[in-house]
Order: structure tokens, then C-alpha cells, then sequence
């Protein structure tokens, strides 16, 4: 981790502006001006520097960051980064700046002149008195005033108290918060609330132990259900916004150590952290001179929010805050464990998710029936699909005409002329219980659909009770697989799609009859994993009226034989796969999901009515 802080910084150097306040990376394409973006770029890697300068660790160029910071915070020098405003991304990176001087004063602080020192703590001051949005930004504060406290510069911090108080007002129990007044729960939770929080804790806990104690509990109580988005190999399941923060994704099993939090065995918890890095360093995600790219398996500037700048990869270095920690602490001296095992499926209400993992591990899917968030760029694609896959990723569109542009993997699409496509973009009033979730959405005012999705490792089944008025076509995507080394199987066919590859195996089989395979070929760029894809579908058409859609879908890593699939030679019986679920299976579970008190298909729909024999 040492050496990683080290080769992601170094490559910075050469992009430093003259007077050091600035670091450009690129053209910046993101809503924020080229200023803060250029800041953006300079304050992001003190997330890991700090730590390893308070851990003790060197770096050769802190005279960089020294000298930048001096220039961008004074009002009379050219590269003045400007005050901070409401609501202002010049707000989200003081966050950095914060934690920098709280962890390494003697780098960022003591070498300065007195002169430097008062800009620089005037600059900060002006910044407590900035609106944040009322969400995790509500830290953003917070951070500035632990690091003001550490070097002695005092401050008002009674509305400090006011923004951790509303902060705690988004915890919803079982460890789980809100990003804001929403209904928002993604890696948000973990490397934003959880993340500041446990730092909160750390330095602050001598002189707020209540807070901080509720800080550490809530993190205690989360990180049981956070392990289930992990596979063995340390994959996180991509979902979401901001996903070019790549490794990020596990900063909060770092944050418990550096907490002290033994929310888990501290084996585990640095097994969560370096499994995790290791499966990041395997992926293409930095340029040719070592930069990191805007995207998330590749360089992918499709997936970018319209808040991404070239710098904002850099949050990925929250992952190194237990540099911080001696070496005997108990994070490092523990001999890492492998993955644990964990039961196949996860409910997690408050997420509106179930998590299913395989036998081994090596493959978690997410099924997801909560949350939008339609305001970021392709937000339906990120969070309102069925199934997210570790393997498979999930995809974005390139393209409002087709199915080949718009990508519909793990999703339910909806036309009225084949050619434009409406997927699930706001699903309301779900419900979650024991491996089965619902939602309802409304693509237009005169169409009403209710998603049921039932976690029964391995496969996932989904079912749609559609009513319409008016005539639809359908199609119905099954995860998005690489399609660029040579199949060893594919095929489609009344009720069922496959297209196996030695980049993992996928299978849709309907179990209601009446829709026919397709094997989509989805745009380049589109997926978050792989470049070039291909999507087994189920198509169809429905009149207007009440219909029932239901079909079973298979995601793995390899591909031994389907039991009783004619699509394949005969079963291989031992290791196979099981068959997919019948429908008398699924109707009884949908039964006890409503006699649960949750919302349920009518009797009428989930007798056995048009079962197909699954084999």
C-alpha cells in the first residue's frame, strides 16, 4: 500500500501548474468551472498522502502540495482558487484539505510562513460559512474543523454541531444511513457517512464521546451487511453513481481500523481492503503515464456523471487511510484471511436489496427495486436496473434508437414502435423481505408495472405484472457478457437465450411461455466491464390489458451443463447447474411474500395457469 500511494502520486509531478495550486490532467468536461477542477486534481491525493505522512511513510514532492497550497489559498496570487460558495465543488475538496492538516501538519502547516499561515486559515474559515447540499456535504465542514483544530486556528463550532446533528438524522437503522433526505443508498453510505464519520470519531472522540461512540456503533452494525457486496476475488458489485472512484469502494474497511473499529476480525477486514486493491490493480484503469482514466473497468468517459473531472478518480485514495496507523496496530500485524463463507442470499431492507452469491463467491449479483437517481448522467441505467453482477457489470446506453444502443441488460424495456425503448427509470414504494423484492413503475400514464425479483442462488427470477393500455413490445435483458473471446456455446429459441464464453455464462429462460430468445449485440463502450458485449433477451408483444411476465435468469463464472437444458448436450449430472425455477416454485414464494404483509400477485395470476415444465 506504500508503494501504491506512491506510484499513483508520482505521475502527478509533471502536471503541476507554475505555482503549484493546480494539477491539470486533462480537459475538464465536468459542470464545475476549470478552477475547481484543477483543485479538485491537487487537494484529492492528500486522501492517501496525509495518511502515509502521519504513518511515518516518505514522499519526495511534498514541497509540491506545500507551495500549491499557500498560492491557491491567497487572494493576491494568480492562482488564487477563489472563496468557496454555496454549494460549490471548491467545498468538497477543503474536505481533503482538512483531514491533510489534521494528519500531517508538519508537512502542510509548520513549514509555512506566518503570512501563509493566515491566508490559508482565512481561506478555510470563509469556507465553514459555505451551504453545503443537504446530504454527505454536510462533512465537508466537519473535516475543515478537525483540521483546523489540530493546528490551533479557532472557530465558531456551534454550527459544526448543527451539520453532524442533521447528519444523524439520515441513519435508518441496522448501521444503514441515507445520502440526504432520500431514498439514496449506495457506496455513498460506506465511503462518504460511514467514512467521515469513523475519522470524526478518531479525532474527535475525546471531546464528543456520545457522537462518536454513535459513529462507531452504526459502522459495527453496517459492515456485516457491507462483506456481501464483495466476491472471494475482492470485486465490489458496480452500482450507482460516481463508480470512477474506483477503489474507494472498500475505503471503509480502512476507516474501522483506523477507528479502531473491530466490526469484523481485523483478519477479515484487511482481507476485505487488499483483496480489493488487488483486483483494481488488475484492471486497465490508468493511461499510459500512470494517470487514472474517467471510467470504471477501462477508460470509459460514457460512464462519467457530469460532475467528473480528470482528478476526481483521485477519491479512490480514501482506501489508504490506515497508512496512518503504526505498524503493530492489530490491522497490520493480523495475517489476512481469505473471503469468508457467507450465506448464498442477503436481504438488506433498509438498501431495498438481496445480495446472492455462488458456492464459491467468486460471483455476487445485487438485486435492486429501491432507488433512482435520474439526475445523474444515465441514473436509470446505474440504479434502477434489476441485477447488478461483479462478473458482468451492468451497462449504460449509447443511444436513444434500438435495443443495440440502448443496452437493456438486467432490465424490463418497454416500445410502442420497436425502435424506442422505455426501461424501469423510477421504481416506487418497494417492499423487501426474505430474498424477495417489489416495486412498481410507470413508463406512461397508462401503463403500470409491478416487479417482483426472487433471489434463488444461482439463478434470479423476475415477474412482471403489466398492465397496459396500449400495444407494447417488450424485451427483457439477462446480463451483459464479453463478447469478444469466441463463444463455446449460444443460443436462442422460443422461451430461452444463452451465450456462454470463456468470459462467464448467462441464461434467460421464460417461465411463462410466449416471448423468443435474442442474442442482442450491445454498442461498444457501453459496458462498465467489458468493451464489447452481448445480451441474451427475451422479446415479445403484448395488446392491451393485464399480463403476467415472468422469466429466470443464470449468471456464472463457468459453465458446466444445465440440467435437462435441450439447448446443450446432455446433463453432466454431477456439478451441473440446478434447472431454472417452475413457476409453481415461484407463484408459492410470491404467496408468502403477501401473507407477509407485502405486496402480492392476485391468486388469479400465480396459480399454475400456463406453467411450463422446466426441463
Amino acid at each position: 500500500m506504500l508503494r501504491l500511494v506512491r506510484e499513483l502520486a508520482d505521475p502527478l509531478v509533471p502536471r503541476f501548474s507554475a505555482g503549484r495550486a493546480r494539477l491539470r490532467l486533462g480537459p475538464n468536461t465536468s459542470h464545475h468551472d476549470d478552477v475547481a477542477a484543477e483543485l479538485e486534481a491537487f487537494a484529492r491525493p492528500l486522501w492517501g498522502l496525509a495518511p502515509l505522512a502521519a504513518g511515518g511513510g516518505e514522499f519526495a514532492h511534498w514541497d509540491l502540495w506545500r507551495h500549491g497550497l499557500a498560492a491557491g489559498t491567497d487572494p493576491g496570487d494568480p492562482e488564487f482558487w477563489g472563496p468557496v460558495g454555496d454549494a460549490d465543488q471548491r467545498l468538497v475538496e477543503t474536505a481533503a484539505l482538512g483531514l491533510a492538516l489534521a494528519l500531517a501538519p508538519e508537512e502542510l502547516w509548520d513549514p509555512l510562513t506566518g503570512r501563509q499561515r493566515d491566508a490559508l486559515a482565512a481561506w478555510l474559515l470563509a469556507a465553514l460559512d459555505a451551504r453545503p447540499v443537504d446530504n454527505n456535504w454536510q462533512f465537508f465542514p466537519v473535516m475543515v474543523g478537525l483540521g483546523l483544530d489540530r493546528v490551533g486556528v479557532a472557530f465558531d463550532r456551534a454550527p459544526n454541531a448543527a451539520r453532524l446533528d442533521r447528519l444523524e438524522s439520515f441513519d435508518l437503522g441496522g448501521g444503514w444511513y441515507s445520502d440526504g433526505p432520500n431514498e439514496q443508498r449506495d457506496y455513498y453510505v460506506p465511503f462518504a457517512m460511514h467514512y467521515y464519520g469513523l475519522i470524526y470519531a478518531r479525532l474527535a472522540g475525546d471531546r464528543d464521546p456520545a457522537r462518536a461512540e454513535r459513529f462507531r456503533e452504526r459502522a459495527a452494525a453496517f459492515a456485516p451487511d457491507f462483506q456481501h457486496w464483495f466476491a472471494s476475488d475482492g470485486a465490489a458489485v458496480p452500482y450507482g453513481r460516481s463508480l470512477t472512484y474506483r477503489f474507494a469502494q472498500g475505503a471503509f474497511w480502512g476507516a474501522l481500523a483506523f477507528a479502531g473499529v473491530e466490526a469484523l476480525p481485523w483478519p477479515e477486514v484487511k482481507g476485505h481492503l487488499l483483496r480489493h486493491l488487488r483486483w483494481w490493480l488488475d484492471r486497465p484503469i490508468r493511461d499510459r503515464d500512470g494517470l487514472l482514466t474517467v471510467g470504471y473497468g477501462y477508460a470509459q468517459p460514457m460512464l462519467a456523471e457530469q460532475y467528473n473531472a480528470p482528478g476526481s478518480p483521485y477519491w479512490a485514495m480514501k482506501a489508504f487511510l490506515p497508512l496512518a496507523l503504526p505498524g503493530g496496530h492489530p490491522f497490520w500485524a493480523a495475517q489476512e484471511l481469505d473471503a469468508p463463507a457467507l450465506p448464498a442470499v442477503s436481504t438488506q431492507p433498509q438498501a431495498g436489496a438481496a445480495l446472492m452469491r455462488d458456492g464459491d463467491g467468486r460471483h455476487v449479483v445485487l438485486l435492486s427495486a429501491r432507488q433512482h437517481h435520474n439526475w445523474v448522467r444515465h441514473g436509470a441505467a446505474k440504479y434502477a436496473k434489476f441485477a447488478y453482477s461483479t462478473i458482468f457489470g451492468f451497462s449504460v446506453p449509447a443511444g436513444s434508437w434500438g435495443l443495440e444502443q440502448g443496452a437493456f441488460d438486467s432490465t424490463l424495456a418497454l416500445s410502442e414502435d420497436g425502435e424506442h425503448w422505455r426501461p424501469c427509470e423510477v421504481p416506487a414504494r418497494p417492499s423487501a423481505s426474505d430474498g424477495v423484492l417489489h416495486t412498481r413503475w410507470t413508463p406512461w400514464p397508462d401503463v403500470e408495472v409491478e416487479t417482483w425479483l426472487l433471489a434463488l442462488a444461482p439463478w434470479h427470477v423476475r415477474v412482471h405484472r403489466v398492465r397496459t393500455g396500449r400495444a407494447l413490445a417488450t424485451a427483457e435483458g439477462a446480463f451483459a457478457v464479453d463478447r469478444d473471446p469466441a463463444p463455446r456455446r449460444k443460443g436462442t429459441g422460443p422461451g430461452h437465450a444463452r451465450f456462454d464464453s470463456p468470459a462467464g455464462l448467462c441464461v434467460i429462460e421464460d417461465l411463462r411461455g410466449g416471448r423468443t430468445g435474442d442474442l442482442v449485440r450491445a454498442l461498444p463502450g457501453t459496458n462498465v466491464l467489458a468493451r464489447r458485449t452481448v445480451i441474451p433477451t427475451l422479446t415479445g408483444d403484448l395488446e392491451p390489458g393485464e399480463h403476467l411476465l415472468a422469466c429466470a435468469v443464470l449468471g456464472a463464472a463457468d459453465a458446466p451443463e444445465l440440467v435437462g437444458d435441450t439447448g446443450s448436450p446432455e446433463p453432466s449430472g454431477a456439478g451441473a447447474w440446478p434447472a431454472p425455477p417452475a413457476w409453481e416454485t415461484v407463484a408459492a414464494l410470491l404467496r408468502a411474500f403477501g401473507e407477509r404483509g407485502h405486496p402480492g400477485l392476485p391468486a388469479a395470476l400465480t396459480g399454475d395457469g400456463t406453467a411450463r415444465d422446466a426441463t
